[in-house]
């Protein structure tokens, strides 16, 4: 039923044709209806889309730490850094398909679902929704039962989960994990320790580096219209634009890194600790783990040279890399269109997003 609503749809049609202009879509059709299941439907026709995205958009897209992925298949929790609203999960889903891991189940916002043709279309790709906007009397209600789904998925149906570190993404790529989202995990445990809570989640940290985020320009541009409208909120169409552009935009190379199951680290922790201690200390923990495992592209080391004002990094760059990413920086500040544009201001928090990686990445490497 849920395909054949996709298939008579207009809307999802023409936005398929933005992945494939040269679609044939009564055959696609066909292709469809021949999906049984949910994971029929993911690896071959979900996964021909995102491939097809990477295929266009990115200059490579890679994964290391595979000898890290759970032995047997064992099903975990992916948290990651979150770059972007589409793309994070359907990237890791493809390279963790392709090493014979499998996919995971996706946790995704309810304010993402914009039109009805989408919320079929992530159902279909094994996604659950967390809704957002919630009342504060609402909110632990809902936590709860999402919770308590994401400990299903892991302990009885054995399918891993791949959840972001945070609500929404770190506009400035200063990425930390927030400690609401572990509270969320650690009450729909059975165990009576919010601490083994976690323990049953089998929680592996992966760290998501684009060599160019190609929405940079908008993140900067939300930056000051929350400077200078401190009431401003994004709108639907705003979303929409974000992920159009995330989809469709030039990111260069992208890497995904796995880090190692954290059990062993909060199996050293003591198990009364206060809730909120537990909380950031576990957070520092995936902080830590997704800062050191950062891939760092040459725009990485200008942009922290060009915010400070130093040649600190030069040796990890070419006179041509720092040329080629300030005409880069400059086509993107042109895309803004702020009628009191801030010209230093979008410039400065354009630079941030790039210098912040690395900035984080040396900081955990000292640990």
């Amino acid at each position: 039923d849920a395909i054949e609503k996709l298939v008579a749809n207009e809307d999802f049609e023409r936005a398929l044709r933005y992945i494939k202009p040269n679609l044939n879509w009564e055959e696609f059709s066909v292709a469809m209806r021949a999906c049984k299941t949910k994971e029929e439907f993911k690896s071959t026709l979900a996964y021909d889309a995102v491939m097809t995205v990477a295929k266009n958009t990115t200059f490579s897209l890679t994964i290391s730490g595979r000898s890290r992925l759970p032995k047997d298949k064992a099903a975990c929790t992916f948290i990651s850094n979150h770059r972007d609203i589409v793309l994070d999960a359907s990237f890791l889903n493809v390279m963790l398909y392709d090493v014979g891991y499998g996919m995971t189940q996706v946790a995704i916002g309810d304010n993402l679902l914009i039109r009805p043709w989408i919320e079929t279309l992530v159902r279909l790709n094994n996604s659950f929704i967390v809704k957002r906007g919630v009342s504060v009397r609402q909110m632990l209600e809902v936590s709860k039962t999402l919770s308590a789904y994401i400990h299903h998925a892991i302990k009885n149906v054995n399918e891993s989960v791949w959840i972001a570190q945070r609500e929404g993404r770190a506009k400035d790529s200063d990425d930390r994990t927030q400690g609401s989202v572990l509270k969320m995990l650690s009450i729909g445990g059975d165990k009576d320790n919010l601490l083994l809570n976690l323990m049953d989640l089998n929680i592996v940290p992966v760290a998501i580096s684009y060599e160019f985020d190609p929405c940079d320009f908008l993140k900067a541009w939300e930056f000051q219209l929350k400077r200078d409208h401190p009431d401003y909120k994004k709108s639907t169409a705003d979303d929409l634009k974000n992920m159009q552009t995330g989809l469709f935009g030039y990111k260069g190379r992208v890497h995904f890194h796995i880090a190692s199951c954290i059990n062993d680290l909060l199996a050293g922790l003591d198990r009364k600790m206060p809730r909120q201690e537990l909380f950031s200390t576990v957070s520092a923990m995936i902080d830590r783990e997704i800062h050191r495992g950062y891939r760092l592209y040459p725009c990485n080391y200008v942009a922290a040279d060009l915010l400070a004002g130093t040649d600190v990094y030069a040796g990890h760059y070419t006179i041509d890399d720092k040329q080629k990413f300030e005409s880069y920086l400059a086509s993107q500040l042109l895309r803004i269109t702020l009628e009191n544009k801030d010209e230093a201001f979008l410039r400065t928090k354009m630079l941030e997003m790039y210098a912040n990686p690395l900035k984080n990445h040396l900081k955990a490497m000292e640990v």
